[in-house]
């Protein structure tokens, strides 16, 4: 369940390419704070990846209710 739910909002990810640095952004609408930022995209998705779960992790701890929209399916 926690996978699939992971794996749904990565889906959701948009990346951009800071041309001026030479690094990928990352981030996912809905997760404020939630971002990675590295030199390749893979590794900036692994940042992204991290960070989601972290994320995750915290607002559970703190009984703090997750996107609803994630949750489905």
């Amino acid at each position: 369940m926690l996978t699939a739910y992971i794996q749904k909002a990565m889906e959701l990810a948009h990346y951009e390419i800071i041309e001026d640095e030479g690094t990928y952004w990352g981030e996912i609408s809905g997760f404020q704070g939630v971002w990675g930022k590295a030199k390749t995209l893979e590794k900036c998705r692994d940042e992204l990846r991290e960070a989601l779960e972290e994320w995750i992790v915290s607002r559970l701890k703190n009984n703090l209710e997750l996107p609803v929209s994630m949750r489905q399916n």
